[in-house]
């Protein structure tokens, strides 16, 4: 349907990642309620939505100022390890957030790290299906 327009892929790709965002956020907050039930820490689950969602908001601040370098020409080397250092900061923040919020040890805040990156992966792949045609 969106064929059709000017620009239309691009329109078509924005909304495929738009919908992605949305069905990430909902569907993190959803899948966390059962693993904090099993966790003992139930009602601690609306801190760890809230504070995940700030995290969220700091994660993308800290992303597009590492990614400025790449826009203002820098390539290569430099630009690889500033994607390691975003993404590993990221991680790290989830990891943190989780154990903080619902006070609980660090495997257990890396299962909702894990829970997130396979919600996120899985969205990423289906855009990417959805980009094709």
């Amino acid at each position: 349907m969106l064929r059709g327009l000017a620009g239309g892929e691009t329109l078509r790709g924005l909304t495929a990642d738009m919908i992605a965002y949305v069905c990430s956020w909902a569907g993190f907050a959803l899948a966390s309620l059962p693993l904090c039930e099993a966790m003992g820490r139930r009602a601690l689950w609306p801190r760890l939505v809230a504070a995940w969602n700030w995290v969220n908001l700091v994660q993308y601040v800290v992303l597009g100022v590492l990614a400025l370098p790449g826009v203002l020409g820098v390539s290569g080397i430099a630009m690889e390890a500033l994607g390691l250092i975003a993404v590993g900061y990221a991680l790290w923040l989830q990891w943190f957030t989780a154990r903080a919020a619902l006070g609980v040890n660090g495997l257990r805040a890396a299962a909702f790290v894990a829970l997130d990156l396979a919600i996120a992966v899985f969205l990423s792949g289906l855009v990417v299906r959805l980009g094709v045609g």
